[in-house]
């Protein structure tokens, strides 16, 4: 289960102030629109106030939602989109596609929840996780938003296979945000807040520029990382 205070979720300031990140948001909606197929049950865990079910949904998707803060389930289902608090609440073997954007790094105990993710699944079907990455970004930011950690691309594999997932692909993405991630640990004033004239600078001049570094650099660095999982169709 994620760790957050229900109605009380302590970043909830940034999550509102990443709404402004429009190009960054356009390409997390490209990600995880890229490797939805032909999945009819899609599941947006930890799907925080909408952002991206309701983008998916203009798309034509139908989603369902996980969410275990109820002032932000409040928020989707607000907007005509089923949101439940925990992930058991769903079948097992019902969904064809889960992504997940920033969720995993809140969670204390997230093999148990990569537990529950694959068992969720549909034999074939996938899972999407993108999440922060390297622990040396790890920063007053992270702790105001209740991240128990950050990822490399060997931990996250090695704790999805050791829940029987598939690898497909995987890489580091921001590479420029690594180098951004790295000055703010250590000029932040430990407060952990977003500074929206920064966010909307960054979001429009260094991230474009940023995706294109990421085709020299994603298998070394990056801000983030992701993992396109797949549980096997035969078990």
């Amino acid at each position: 289960m994620i760790k957050v205070n229900i109605g009380q979720y302590s970043g909830f300031d940034n999550l509102e102030a990443m709404l402004l990140a429009r190009n960054y948001n356009q390409y997390l909606l490209h990600l995880i629109s890229r490797f939805v197929g032909n999945s009819r049950k899609i599941v947006d865990f930890g799907a925080g106030i909408g952002t991206f079910a309701m983008a998916m949904r203009n798309q034509g998707y139908s989603i369902d939602c996980i969410e275990p803060d109820e002032l932000q389930r409040q928020i989707i289902e607000s907007h005509g989109i089923s949101a439940k608090p925990l992930l058991v609440s769903i079948d097992q073997n019902q969904v064809d596609y889960l992504y997940s954007l920033n969720v995993l790094e809140h969670i204390e105990d997230d093999q148990a929840i990569l537990k529950e993710i694959y068992s969720s699944l549909v034999p074939g079907g996938y899972a999407f996780i993108y999440v922060p990455a390297f622990e040396i970004l790890f920063s007053s930011m992270d702790r105001k938003v209740g991240h128990f950690r950050r990822y490399t691309k060997k931990d996250l594999i090695a704790k999805l296979q050791s829940t029987n997932f598939i690898i497909e692909k995987t890489q580091y993405v921001d590479s420029l945000g690594f180098i951004a991630a790295l000055i703010f640990r250590f000029i932040n004033n430990g407060s952990g807040g977003l500074n929206k004239r920064t966010l909307v600078f960054y979001d429009r001049v260094i991230f474009p520029i940023s995706r294109l570094c990421d085709h020299l650099f994603h298998n070394l660095f990056g801000k983030n990382v992701w993992v396109l999982a797949r549980k096997p169709e035969y078990i």
